[in-house]
Parts: structure tokens; C-alpha cells; sequence
């Protein structure tokens, strides 16, 4: 170890503080110590640190001045397609998926913190009647979508699954695919890699010490993905498959169309390097990040940093103005995604956030800190549109695609039966459109349920009642009999007994 030259480094930095125990650790703590600070690029972090403050000063400036919305030959919707056009854009993806050229990002990080466990979230289990978690349900769902494009086009091609997870996720990620043999998906199709993490940083600009021998770090926020993308080989990886096309989506979502065919089908007719699929804003103040343009820049603007004139405001025919809510699932053909990496990545900015941060204190003490000491630092995953140069949007359906798991239960929306009763709906909505009758334990058809929290969207107030909805009818379609309401036509005309659970 050569550590006077450590030192001066820090030093010429103005860290030198990051040593200041070094006397008083053992053989294995200085190792550990020296290791980190030596494989830390301090003049990437830094350089972090002085655009981060930069952002907190003009954090909280309101955009609607430099705002415009998106123009409608950039703008699909499922609702505004039809029938031939949806065939048309599935025929385009899965040629492409039975040439194995596309691949799917699954950001993973996530522990189940607000749902009161400690284990990834792609592990929970909402209480379907399978009782598949979000893993398996996401696994099948690539499954489903690999025997669709070999069905259409008779070639066998597959699709490589890329998790991106956490230092604390990583492993009990891993050792779950393991255990349930990757749920049928070949396991080098299969890629779990790990998130970058960053320096917690004092207000004044000092790394902080979470330990005599260690940083304080944290995750790098969802767009640590494109740094992680260049640091774990996964960009090298997929440059060697020829993967051409790439869907990214968050874990929690439970109606995700994992790798779905209509939306990266819209992209490519469109000839789209990057595009974001989003649901329809349910009302003005809801409390969303919206799609459109900034300064002649796409980019998704959060709710805080608009007016509520903006928000309120309406087009001729009563729609919102500003309507295109951001759900997560975007899409990159690989020549952006490996621009972006390259070329791009450092320049993202951060943002900021404020956290009581513990730290070791001049006496060697740990402090816990009762108020905001420091700031960490992250970025966010959609940051990267205003790279762009051809953008577009694809809006689905917020019933059929978009049911976040978020908090447990006894919370007002986003709960394990939420998502739940969500999954159900959906699986009896294609049954009765199939032609298929539910019969409940009366000999009668089961009345339909109604829609999930949050879907009213002629709701113009933060008080929605649809979360006291009761759903009554038991109906679960695994994604290896239908991956979005296909193949079920050999039901119609039949009266299926409630519960109906097709496997």
C-alpha cells in the first residue's frame, strides 16, 4: 500500500480527512479503507459534487415558461390504434425477438422496505392464487413473449434479461433464480448485475466518513444504470449478442407487458432511438411526472416543478395539456444506449437529496444527526430523452399496464391487494372479451369488477374513491397460457366455475 502517495492525492483534493484515523485501525481495516479510496474516481465524484450544487440552486425554479407539449406525429396511444396497426407493430418486435436481438433492463434495487420486508421486491408475493412473485411473473412473461415470436415466425430466438440490483439485493437476487432454476428462461439469458454507489457528501464539499475505515455511500439513484451499464461489462455484453433494441421497466410493477411488442413495435416504425411509454394523467394535481419538452429538449418535469396552471391547463377538446404521466418503461435502441454511456453519462446531472447522513466526528465518535447534514447524490433514469434526436411516446392503458407495488397494506393505494385485485380485473376483462362466461357460486355470471385506485380519470380532485372498490371475482391467467389476452379463444361460449386459476 502505498500510502503517502494516497495521502497527497486526498490532500491536493481537500479530503485529506478521510485518513485522519488511519493510525488507529488494524491490518484489515486499513486495507479495506485504502482499497475503496484508491478505486475511487476522485475526479468523477467531485466533479458530481460541484454540478450537484449548482442543482440545488436552481432547485425549485418552476419550468412552465420553457415548457411546450408533444407534438401528435411524435405521440401513439393503444386507444388511438387500430386493431391492424397493433397487429402490425407486435409482427415488427417479434421478428426482431426470434432473431434474438432484443434485450430487457429490469431496475431491481429495491428492498421491500415500505412493505415491511428486507428482501428484494421482485421476491414478494401479492397473494395471487398461484402465489408467483413479481420475479416470476416478469420471468414468464419472457418466456410467453419468446413462444409468441417463435409461433409467428417459426424461429427460435430468445431474449436476454439484464436486473439491475443493489449492493444489499445482489445476492439474494442471484440465489433466488438460482433456487427456482431462472423460472424456465435459459440461465445465461439471465444477467444480475449490481448498481454504483456514491459518497455522501457534507454541504461544504467533504466526503464523509460513515466509519473510521469507511465512506458513507449510497445507490446512485435509477439512472446510476448507465454508469453501472459501462463499470459491470453490460454494455460489452450486449454489443457481443447483437442485441439491437432494449425495454427497461421498474420491478414493482405487477400489469408490466414485460418486453411488450405493440410499444417497441410503434417504436420502430417510427424509426425511434429512445421513446417513453406513459398513461394518461388521471387529474391535474395528481401527483405525477409528466412528459413534454423543455427548451426544445424531451424531458420528464416532476409535479413540484410546475404551477398548477400548467397542470390544469386543457387543449380545445377538455383534454389536459400536460397528460403524459411517466410510468418507467422506456426504450433504447443499442446505438443510444451505447452513445449515451460513452459519450454522455458524466455529463447527466444529479439531483439532490438532503438526508441526516451518520458520521464519524473529529473524536472518532459515530453521530446520528437529528436534521440534514449532507446530501446524496443520484440520477435519475429518464435524464437522458433530452439526448434524443428521435423521441416519441406510446400511451397504454393505466388499468391494463400500470399497477405499482408501493406500500403495505392499510395504506390508501399501491398495496399488495391493489396490485392484486389490478392483475385479477385484467385477467377476467380478457376472459369476458374472449366470450367466456364467469359463474359464481350462485350458478349466476359474477358481476365485473370495478377499476383500480387511481384509474378514474375524469377525476379532477385528490380524493378518489375507487381504492373502495370490492373485487369478488377469482380469476388468474399465467403469462405461459396468455401473455396479453391471446390465445384464449378456445373459451368463448364456455361457463367457467369461479375461481377460474388457467395454468
Amino acid at each position: 500500500m502505498d500510502i503517502g502517495t494516497l495521502r497527497e492525492k486526498l490532500a491536493a483534493k481537500g479530503q485529506e480527512h478521510l485518513l485522519q484515523f488511519w493510525e488507529e485501525l488494524d491490518k484489515e481495516q486499513k486495507t479495506e479503507l485504502y482499497n475503496e479510496l484508491s478505486e475511487l474516481d476522485l475526479d468523477e465524484v467531485l466533479e458530481y459534487f460541484q454540478r450537484t450544487v449548482a442543482e440545488i440552486n436552481t432547485a425549485g425554479a418552476k419550468l412552465d415558461d420553457k415548457m411546450a407539449p408533444l407534438t401528435e406525429s411524435q405521440s401513439g396511444s393503444v386507444a388511438g390504434s387500430s386493431d391492424d396497426a397493433l397487429a402490425n407493430y407486435e409482427s415488427l418486435s417479434l421478428e426482431e425477438i426470434s432473431k434474438s436481438r432484443v434485450g430487457i433492463l429490469l431496475l431491481a434495487g429495491g428492498q421491500g422496505t415500505r412493505l415491511g420486508t428486507s428482501y428484494p421486491k421482485g421476491m414478494y408475493d401479492v397473494g395471487l392464487p398461484s402465489n408467483k412473485t413479481l420475479f416470476q411473473l416478469q420471468a414468464e412473461r419472457i418466456r410467453s413473449l419468446e413462444m409468441l415470436a417463435e409461433n409467428k415466425t417459426g424461429v427460435s430466438g430468445s431474449i436476454t434479461w439484464y436486473i439491475m440490483t443493489s449492493a444489499s439485493t445482489i445476492q439474494p437476487t442471484k440465489d433466488f433464480f438460482e433456487k427456482n432454476k431462472y423460472f424456465g428462461l435459459k440461465k445465461e439469458n439471465v444477467v444480475v448485475f449490481q448498481q454504483g454507489t456514491l459518497p455522501c457528501f457534507t454541504f461544504e464539499g467533504k466526503m464523509i466518513l460513515g466509519a473510521k475505515n469507511k465512506l458513507s455511500v449510497a445507490p446512485d439513484g435509477n439512472g446510476g444504470l448507465y454508469r453501472a451499464l459501462r463499470r459491470e461489462g453490460i454494455l460489452a455484453d450486449m454489443r457481443t449478442k447483437g442485441i439491437a433494441y432494449i425495454q427497461l421497466y421498474c420491478v414493482d410493477n405487477i400489469l408490466v407487458k414485460v418486453g411488450d411488442p405493440v410499444f417497441m413495435g410503434y417504436c420502430l416504425s417510427k424509426g425511434a432511438e429512445c421513446a417513453n411509454k406513459v398513461v394518461r394523467k388521471g387529474f391535474p394535481t395528481e401527483a405525477v411526472g409528466i412528459t413534454c419538452k423543455v427548451a426544445d429538449h424531451y424531458q420528464v418535469v416532476e409535479y413540484s416543478e410546475i404551477t398548477q396552471m400548467s397542470a390544469k391547463k386543457r387543449n380545445k377538446d377538455g383534454s389536459l395539456t400536460y397528460s403524459a404521466a411517466n410510468i418507467c418503461i422506456h426504450f433504447f435502441t443499442f446505438e443510444f444506449l451505447d452513445r449515451i454511456v460513452m459519450e454522455n453519462e458524466r455529463s447527466l446531472e444529479h439531483h439532490v437529496a438532503k438526508k441526516k447522513i451518520p458520521f464519524v466526528n473529529n473524536e472518532g465518535v459515530l453521530v446520528k444527526p437529528d436534521k440534514p447534514n449532507g446530501i446524496k447524490m443520484e440520477k435519475f433514469v429518464f435524464d437522458v430523452f433530452k439526448f434524443a434526436k428521435k423521441f416519441v411516446v406510446w400511451e397504454c392503458l393505466r388499468d391494463e399496464e400500470f399497477a405499482p407495488l408501493k406500500n403495505a397494506e392499510g395504506a390508501a393505494d399501491f398495496t399488495p391487494t391493489h396490485c392484486r385485485n389490478a392483475l385479477l380485473a385484467l385477467h377476467q376483462k380478457w376472459l369476458r372479451i374472449a366470450g367466456a362466461s364467469l359463474i359464481n357460486q350462485d350458478g349466476k355470471e359474477a358481476s365485473q369488477m370495478g377499476s383500480p385506485a387511481g384509474e378514474d380519470n375524469n377525476n379532477d380532485n385528490d380524493n378518489n374513491n375507487e381504492a373502495d372498490k370490492k373485487y369478488v371475482v377469482l380469476c388468474e391467467i399465467s403469462p405461459l397460457v396468455s401473455y396479453a389476452g391471446e390465445n384464449l379463444q378456445s373459451y368463448k361460449g364456455k361457463r367457467l366455475e369461479l375461481p377460474v386459476h388457467l395454468q
